[in-house]
């Protein structure tokens, strides 16, 4: 069990192809042809809430081949120079862009610009109200603007039983509005989750069922809370319902 825990509180390389699309798929297919270099257009901006998924897409695009993703509350100059052997630049958060940083970012678009390269930014939101300096804000807004839209909780539902079906999880109904309302929310946590659970029932030759979620989550969010305060889990009321009808009344889910 614990080294199910400690794979489960590991991330994954995020990808294009694990990415919940939900309502953004004009962006996805956009970002891929970007991944390809075969778009268009040169530059993209991408906007949203924290969470909404817009540096997971930006480091799946930096999986390809010659591409830099550069996260904007460390980068270094020498991040934000023009390199001949890259032809993506990736710049995420660039609200947290300081006054250096700014310029730097300026001369950068201008660069790609001059050598057709291609530029994804993102931003929490959108170009015309992001404070930096104007001329930067323009270069923002040169190309595709996307708003990104965040997943609702039954978008998050049918993608991770889409998911489960294709793996072949039997789960219970009750497991996936648990998830995503006592875990983490972004779809990689949760995907990640589920698979845990199922790896921690081959192990122990039990039912993917409620209480055996509780006992991954519980093991957990116990590793890692902060020394001092109980892991969340612990507050949850004590199924002892449910525990006894799996343990004494089993039953097909």
């Amino acid at each position: 069990m614990k080294q199910l825990l400690l794979e489960l509180t590991e991330p994954l390389a995020p990808t294009l192809d694990d990415f919940a699309v939900g309502q953004n798929q004009e962006l996805l297919y956009g970002l891929r042809q970007f991944a390809a270099r075969s778009s268009s257009e040169h530059f993209m901006y991408l906007w949203g809430a924290p969470s909404s998924g817009k540096t997971h897409l930006l480091q799946a695009l930096a999986q390809a081949p010659q591409a830099r993703y550069i996260p904007a509350s460390s980068a270094s100059r020498e991040q934000m120079t023009y390199d001949a052997t890259c032809s993506l630049y990736l710049l995420d958060n660039c609200e947290q862009l300081d006054a250096e940083q700014q310029i730097d970012a300026f001369a950068l678009f201008n660069q790609i610009r001059e050598h057709n390269a291609y530029l994804v930014s993102s931003g929490n939101v959108a170009p015309a109200v992001l404070p930096v300096r104007e001329d930067l804000r323009t270069r923002m807004g040169w190309g595709l603007i996307y708003q990104l839209h965040a997943l609702t909780d039954a978008d998050k539902i049918t993608s991770l039983q889409q998911a489960a079906q294709s793996r072949g999880w039997r789960l219970a109904p009750e497991i996936l509005p648990y998830l995503i309302t006592h875990y983490r929310r972004d779809m990689r946590s949760l995907t990640q989750a589920l698979a845990a659970l199922d790896q921690c029932s081959m192990e122990t030759q039990r039912r993917m069922t409620l209480p055996l979620l509780r006992e991954v989550l519980r093991g957990v969010l116990h590793d890692s809370a902060p020394d001092g305060l109980p892991p969340a889990a612990e507050t949850a009321t004590a199924p002892t319902k449910e525990w006894q009808s799996e343990h004494h009344e089993p039953r097909l889910i």
